[in-house]
């Protein structure tokens, strides 16, 4: 015990210049020279086998002895994950991807020991063909700014140390030591940032709000309670680096007069939660959280609580009426969390992604950060880049890049040559944006214009072959699940959309249901409680507004132009086309095609459930579809 109480303080820092010497004290131990391979960690690298890849490193290492030359790093996530397994070879920073277990010997004798190149583990850019060695001449990096998301692929999240030696914690000393709350405040402000979370709203006018309320406590908040079909990048930023959180959090607890935070993430991100808890623990050590913080005098401490998985609990008063232990139900906004929030004392909440970027306006100043962005949107986003796109994961760009160049240059467009039809852009209540507004800047006010949103960064990528309607029945039907029911337009108006879209997709609907789909979506954002139901028509209306030709072709035509909605296709055999190879017939669960081998095949339409698995396994384009 005694033992333990001495490691304890001699890891504490207790001032600024201790923490900069421990800085230059963990950098001079690290051998420059030393070859670090450096493993992607995160939740999709993991899926795919990434764990096993680590142990296959380790083993070897130790088989072979080459502890000396070589060190292992498990980072969070690099952002390419189509592509993961990755790793890189540092410090050349050799890429390889889709690594599987088996690889990793051939990567020591080869590239660790031999200095040669592993070619058949090398990305190849399907657009050019060319084959690509090093981690920064990807394409898909080439476009992005990783200002917060970059060190993802840097250090370990179990290390505090990793972190300490990239800069970790200095911006916090700085505030501490050189800065007031109220010039943290306005160096926020000046900034321009907005909030991450969906809303957009000013970061520093509600810090101003929260500092300015009346109240001896004050909490801080984390809103790590991503729910958006698709969207991960919170989660895999509080998995990668989540002290750039947590000293984000403690800068802003500083500013506003708070002694007590929170973290509240979804209990479906184990990973996130149990690095968030290391962060804790590893912060509370080394005397940056807890009491009298790198000896200022300042106290602040954080909890991390677990989230059930309520995508409403996202809006800002039902995730606080959850952390107090009630029903996520949001209350009505006369009153600002800044000011009457968690337990009725003022409350600042922002998104994970807002807390990461604190540091860096902090250590690089407002001025640096504001020259990044357009006008109204300052800094850089991290996106979900998913769907119908060649290159999925997670992408920081600079405010104001265009959603061609987000599709085409960083996410490779549209596999297989189909066409590019619509990105669905801020979840399930951003909207649904054709290829003619292509080149629109992507910033919180450009996508509003679209009827859109920028919410946390979602992006859902949809080509020629889906069906619009059906998307925004999906939607639809996600928020229906989701909503609390706690105001009557958006439990009843919600409720009435699905059944109505649900209709159109199965060739019931009406000329009328446009019109009585539009005056709903006015219902919803005059008179919905929260955000969800005052957004949640957005997927339709941007759907009727760009794709209303989708929407005729359903009830007047009762065809689904996109050949997705079942009661409104059928599927046939060209005769001339078919060669008789009895694929689809064995594929067929149902037995509803018939035919003898190498003559024309039929099928029974009172049979055919339509299920499309003819359709999938015919080589010869002889199915239709129709």
């Amino acid at each position: 015990m005694v033992e333990q109480v001495r490691n304890l303080l001699e890891r504490r820092v207790e001032s600024p210049q201790e923490l900069e010497s421990r800085r230059q004290s963990i950098l001079a131990e690290r051998d420059s020279s030393q070859t670090c391979i450096s493993v992607c960690g995160g939740t999709a690298c993991r899926a795919s086998g990434a764990e096993a890849v680590v142990d296959a490193f380790i083993d070897t290492i130790e088989r072979r002895e080459l502890q000396v030359q070589v060190s292992l790093k498990e980072t969070g996530c690099h952002g390419f994950c189509e592509r993961g397994p990755l790793v890189v070879i540092e410090p050349k920073k050799v890429f390889y991807q889709r690594v599987q277990p088996e690889d990793v010997e051939e990567i020591i004798e080869e590239t660790i020991l031999g200095g040669r190149i592993v070619e058949r583990l090398l990305y190849v850019d399907p657009t050019t063909d060319k084959t690509i060695t090093y981690e920064p001449d990807v394409p898909f990096y080439q476009k992005q700014t990783r200002t917060i998301f970059g060190a993802n692929g840097q250090i370990d999240p179990t290390n505090i140390e990793d972190y300490i030696a990239a800069g970790g914690y200095s911006a916090l000393a700085k505030a501490l030591f050189q800065m007031s709350p109220d010039k943290i405040i306005e160096e926020v402000k000046k900034s321009g940032l907005r909030g991450r979370g969906g809303g957009g709203f000013a970061t520093g006018r509600k810090w101003q709000s929260c500092r300015e309320a009346k109240g001896d406590v004050k909490y801080v908040i984390c809103n790590a309670d991503e729910g958006d079909p698709g969207a991960y990048q919170d989660r895999s930023l509080l998995e990668g680096n989540p002290h750039s959180v947590l000293e984000g959090m403690i800068i802003g607890a500083y500013a506003i007069g708070s002694r007590r935070g929170y973290i509240y993430v979804r209990n479906e991100y184990p990973l996130a939660v149990e690095h968030a808890r290391i962060a804790i623990e590893q912060a509370m050590d080394y005397g940056l959280l807890g009491k009298n913080i790198l000896g200022s005098g300042f106290d602040f401490t954080v909890t991390i609580n677990k989230g059930g998985g309520a995508f409403v609990c996202g809006e800002s008063s039902a995730l606080m009426a959850s952390l107090e232990g009630k029903v996520g139900e949001p209350k009505a906004k006369y009153v600002h969390m800044s000011e009457k929030g968690l337990w009725d004392n003022p409350s600042l909440l922002n998104n994970v992604k807002t807390w990461a970027n604190v540091p860096l306006i902090i250590n690089k100043g407002a001025d640096w950060y504001a020259k990044i962005g357009t006008a109204g949107s300052k800094g850089t986003m991290i996106f979900s880049l998913v769907g119908n796109i060649v290159n999925t994961g997670l992408v920081e760009v600079p405010m104001g890049i265009t959603l061609r160049d987000m599709i085409f240059d960083i996410g490779g467009g549209i596999p297989d040559g189909k066409k590019f039809k619509a990105v669905q852009t801020g979840g399930p209540s951003g909207g649904c944006i054709p290829e003619k507004y292509l080149d629109t800047p992507v910033d919180f006010d450009e996508l509003t214009k679209l009827g859109s949103m920028m919410g946390s960064g979602g992006m859902i990528v949809m080509d020629e072959d889906t069906c619009m309607v059906d998307v925004a029945r999906y939607f639809i039907e996600f928020l229906k699940g989701e909503s609390c029911g706690k105001c009557t337009p958006c439990r009843e108006g919600i409720n009435r959309m699905s059944e109505i879209l649900s209709n159109i997709t199965q060739g019931k609907g009406k000329p009328e249901d446009l019109d009585t789909l539009q005056d709903l979506a006015g219902v919803l954002s005059a008179g919905a409680l929260c955000a969800l139901g005052q957004t949640a028509a957005n997927p339709v209306l941007s759907t009727i507004r760009y794709f209303k030709d989708e929407y005729l072709a359903h009830i007047n035509d009762k065809k689904c132009p996109a050949g997705v909605c079942r009661e409104l296709i059928q599927f046939s055999i060209d005769a001339d086309k078919c060669e008789g190879c009895l694929r689809c017939l064995r594929e067929c669960p149902t037995g509803a095609i018939s035919g003898q081998k190498r003559q024309a095949h039929t099928i029974n339409q009172d049979m055919c459930i339509k299920c499309g698995a003819c359709y999938d396994v015919c080589k010869f384009n002889a199915v239709l579809k129709r």
